[in-house]
């Protein structure tokens, strides 16, 4: 019997082992998280921070949301949202110099704030509702003014975005696609405190104990980007997946800066960094170097902190700190991290003990000869930058305060391939778009090009209720420039619409430009954007009114008033006599009444002195101790 029940036991503290086993390495295949680190030209860090985690979906109907975040979770299931992307965008990324976009511009947005997600709802009317719903909501959690996003702020695009999701036919049928901008949002750190506490370690271990508000928000580019969406495997369940990403361009020289004495103050001459392969180079001349290779760097220098360990609740199969450089270039890491090359040499990725502190250095490159000019060092100790499939900046044109014009700069930088995209533009209310005026042209070929445009989906807007928008699928030929021009009407607002900076002018969001991928067909089951990018926003000045004539007026009005009104008074009011009528007044006179006045008041003055002695006197009479008489005798 003694050994049945220990066979028992044993076998059942088997199962319960092997059941945690396989619980505990579900959920650590339920989320990861990693950190890929690139220099770039011009003393430049692109860090990408990427953190992935997911419920089924049957848990998360159920509200058994295990790691996926409570908070949003609870708001997408009450305003039926399907699939939902936000972005927090701030800076310009500079493509001619960094490359192509992280992510193929995935994870990127405009500058301010973007949203877009796909509603379930029965009708148009019933998804406003929810989309009011979900903005109002998202405000309060990332304490952003998402609830500014109205009716002229929100478009419906058509054709330039598709669900990233694997949405059912059922559902597909009934989901509403709704898009808001806010291009003058300012993110900051009470942005980004929200954005840590979804993370299931709460940015207290792990790659997000880098994260800090100072370095974050001092970068020369960065971007903040939630993305929740439906993933369908083909041999699994279905689960809901949130990615949350983080990319920030650093330069490298700024983030050294002590944050005790962050005053930069020039160097002296024996310690400025000359480029010595000039023709002109000389010991009084020279031309500063732009630390495009010979850049040094650790993360307790660039970022002030150094990585606290792992996440318990991380996938170890996935390494969590990643670093894009060349084979030749030497890297220092802590000890107890283990160094792992990628087959192409081109990046290399760092397993890190779940406790301990993981520094990293990269030192400056060694035997590099100074007659060598950047651009050879950039090859030599850079990953080459990959070239953007397409360049594009836009721009306001025209001048006065009644018309203006927008134009935009599309290069395709192939020589051979040509490139097919979908240009949108949501415009607010008060830029009326002349449509006749929408022209693309092909730049050293005048005239008209119709094969440019494609296709146009153009709604117009209505005053105070909706705001302008335009969607062009448009061809760009190999090793060309193309330039799209149209004019618009600046109306006028009404003098309580005029926001407190008022001659500083309205922000225009910026313009969105979705590549098509040529590989997306129904046997492929590709991507539809192959890659993204967005246009820097514009500034906008309407007709001011001059806020200061209403102080004038009412300083104007108010003197009238005052003369008009004192003098009438004063003739109703006084009594006019005759020069001759009135008493005379003279020199003898005048004196004899300040006399008179005079020994008016002295005599008043002694008699309060005489009646204060009177008063002290009957006082003293009236209490026998001062008298010299016993008070108990009586």
């Amino acid at each position: 019997m003694r050994q049945l029940f220990s066979f028992l036991s044993l076998s059942l503290l088997s199962l319960l082992a092997t059941t945690s086993d396989a619980a505990s390495a579900a959920s650590s295949s339920d989320y990861h998280e990693q950190l890929v680190l690139r220099p770039l030209p011009l003393s430049a860090l692109l860090a990408s921070f990427n953190f992935r985690s997911n419920t089924t979906l049957s848990a998360f109907e159920a509200k058994n949301f295990q790691l996926f975040p409570r908070s949003l979770g609870q708001i997408l299931q009450h305003a039926g949202t399907r699939e939902l992307h936000l972005r927090f965008n701030l800076g310009r990324w500079d493509a001619e110099s960094w490359g192509a976009r992280p992510w193929d511009g995935a994870r990127e947005g405009g500058t301010g704030v973007e949203l877009w997600a796909w509603l379930e709802a029965d009708s148009e009317q019933e998804a406003d509702h929810q989309w009011l719903i979900l903005t109002n909501a998202l405000s309060g959690l990332f304490c952003a003014s998402l609830n500014f996003i109205d009716s002229t702020r929100t478009t419906r695009p058509v054709i330039s975005f598709q669900p990233e999701g694997d949405h059912r036919n059922s559902t597909a049928a009934n989901t509403h696609l709704l898009y808001g901008v806010l291009p003058h949002e300012v993110v900051c750190t009470e942005n980004l405190t929200p954005f840590l506490k979804l993370l299931p370690c709460k940015g207290k271990a792990g790659i997000a104990t880098l994260l800090d508000g100072h370095k974050l928000f001092d970068a020369s580019w960065q971007s903040m980007a939630i993305d929740v969406r439906p993933v369908c495997p083909a041999d699994g369940e279905c689960v809901l997946e949130i990615e949350q990403t983080i990319d920030m361009v650093l330069d490298i020289e700024r983030s050294k800066r002590p944050r005790g004495n962050p005053i930069p103050r020039p160097p002296p001459s024996y310690e400025l960094k000359c480029d010595k392969s000039k023709p002109y180079h000389s010991p009084d001349t020279c031309f500063p170097a732009d630390y495009a290779a010979n850049q040094e760097w650790s993360l307790q220098a660039v970022f002030g902190k150094v990585i606290k360990g792992t996440c318990p609740l991380t996938d170890p199969s996935v390494l969590p700190v990643c670093l894009q450089v060349p084979d030749s270039r030497t890297v220092f890491i802590s000890e107890g991290a283990v160094e792992k090359k990628d087959a192409n040499k081109q990046q290399r990725c760092f397993e890190i003990p779940q406790e301990g502190d993981f520094e990293m250095i990269l030192p400056r490159p060694e035997g590099r000869d100074e007659l060598i000019s950047q651009e050879e060092l950039q090859a030599q100790d850079l990953v080459r930058p990959e070239t953007p499939l397409l360049y594009a900046e836009r721009s306001l044109t025209g001048h006065g305060q009644e018309r203006g014009g927008v134009q935009t700069i599309l290069k395709n930088p192939s020589p051979d391939t040509e490139v097919e995209f979908i240009y949108m533009e949501s415009l607010p209310w008060f830029m009326r778009i002349y449509t006749h005026t929408v022209e693309a042209r092909i730049d050293g070929h005048p005239g008209k090009h119709d094969n440019l445009v494609q296709e146009v989906y153009y709604r117009p807007a209505l005053d105070r209720v909706r705001g302008t928008q335009l969607e062009l699928r448009m061809r760009v030929p190999p090793a060309s420039t193309v330039f799209l021009t149209y004019d618009f009407e600046k109306s006028i607002l009404r003098y309580t619409e005029y926001p407190p900076d008022a001659n500083r002018g309205f922000d225009v969001a910026a313009a969105v430009i979705t590549i098509l991928n040529p590989n997306n067909t129904a046997e492929t089951g590709g991507r539809f954007a192959a890659y993204t990018l967005r246009t820097t926003s514009l500034l906008l000045n309407l007709p001011t009114p001059d806020f200061s004539m209403p102080y004038n007026v009412i300083i104007f009005t108010s003197t009238a008033i005052a003369l008009a009104f004192g003098g009438m008074f004063n003739i109703l009011v006084r009594r006019f006599v005759g020069a001759d009528e009135g008493p005379r007044v003279s020199l003898p006179a005048l004196k004899a009444k300040l006399v008179a006045k005079f020994n008016n008041a002295f005599q008043k003055r002694e008699k309060d002195q005489t009646a204060k002695k009177a008063d002290s006197g009957d006082d003293i009479k009236d209490r026998p101790d001062i008298r010299g008489e016993d008070p108990e005798s009586k």
